[in-house]
């Protein structure tokens, strides 16, 4: 693998993970120790997965400057509008061993859900194809958000942090997602199961001060844990940055270590094209640029379509 065309400088202790103290809201960020209370030790190289040897304990968000009142009001707008649930796109490619759940009609199923459908054609006297209510097997998405809230993230960035967290809860509404907000450490703002409003997630994570250096290797190797326990093929990474890596270990062998891993790339300012198409290769995903956060829902929309 050919060397990085910038040089990430080294970290002198291993990056912390922290996250949400609260259930389901935004909240203060909590350390994560090693829960059994042995000391796990760094494992060899800078940046590799470790815990702590500190129990769990509340720590502050890191210190800085909140975001601009009016950048945060915009922030919120954009993301709530974006999270009006979708229908699923192509259901009919992802039929088979799940649960049984009652969808709009698309071409596949035939076993009609009689109740729902009745329902349906009470409101609608004169029904189109997609008001028949029909019964299939799907299988859940699980899905980890990366988002880099790094020091070259911050300004209007913030408005495309907040249209990614608004599209993505709107295409995986009936599915799971986990969030992770990252610099040169991450916090877990949501974890695979828990159901945290698309506001409560965009809250926590405006409150961290967008600076430090960008460290991709960390985030993708908690990605990777939280994934662990899902079946691979209903397994997903999705990484918005500028992919600017400058701390830490090379992310390139971490991205092909995931199912997949999809990246969006933030163009509105400097950013390394190179490393961001490595990484959705190496990641067996897709690159998509984004100018701005109007480009962010289209842009999930062909990568959520494969």
């Amino acid at each position: 693998m050919a060397p990085l065309r910038r040089r990430p400088k080294q970290l002198d202790a291993e990056p912390r993970l922290l996250e949400t103290g609260g259930r389901g809201g935004a909240g203060g960020l909590v350390l994560t120790g090693d829960r059994g209370g042995r000391p796990g030790g760094p494992r060899a190289g800078s940046g590799g997965p470790a815990m702590t040897t500190e129990r769990a304990g509340l720590s502050a968000i890191p210190d800085g400057e909140g975001p601009d009142p009016e950048a945060l009001r915009r922030a919120r707008q954009i993301a709530a509008r974006l999270a009006v649930p979708r229908p699923r796109r192509d259901v009919t490619a992802r039929r088979g061993g799940g649960e049984l759940a009652s969808l709009r009609y698309r071409g596949g199923s035939d076993d009609i859900d009689l109740d729902r459908t009745v329902a349906q054609l009470v409101e609608h006297p004169l029904p189109d194809e997609d008001d028949i209510i029909v019964r299939e097997r799907v299988r859940t998405r699980r899905s980890v958000l990366l988002v880099d809230v790094s020091g070259s993230m911050r300004g209007e960035r913030v408005r495309t942090a907040a249209a990614t967290v608004g599209a993505l809860a709107a295409e995986l509404s009936r599915d799971d997602l986990a969030v992770i907000a990252f610099w040169s450490d991450a916090a877990v703002l949501s974890r695979l199961g828990q159901r945290v409003p698309p506001q409560a997630l965009l809250d926590t994570m405006l409150r961290i001060p967008a600076k430090g250096l960008t460290n991709i290797a960390w985030p993708l190797q908690v990605a990777a844990r939280e994934l662990a326990r899902v079946p691979a093929r209903d397994a997903r990474a999705v990484l918005l940055s500028d992919c600017v890596h400058n701390a830490g270990p090379d992310p390139r062998p971490f991205a092909a270590r995931l199912p997949r891993l999809d990246v969006l790339l933030d163009t509105s300012g400097e950013q390394d094209a190179e490393l961001a198409r490595e990484l959705a290769r190496l990641g067996h995903g897709r690159l998509r640029r984004i100018g701005g956060y109007t480009d962010v829902a289209p842009a999930l929309g062909a990568i959520f379509t494969d």
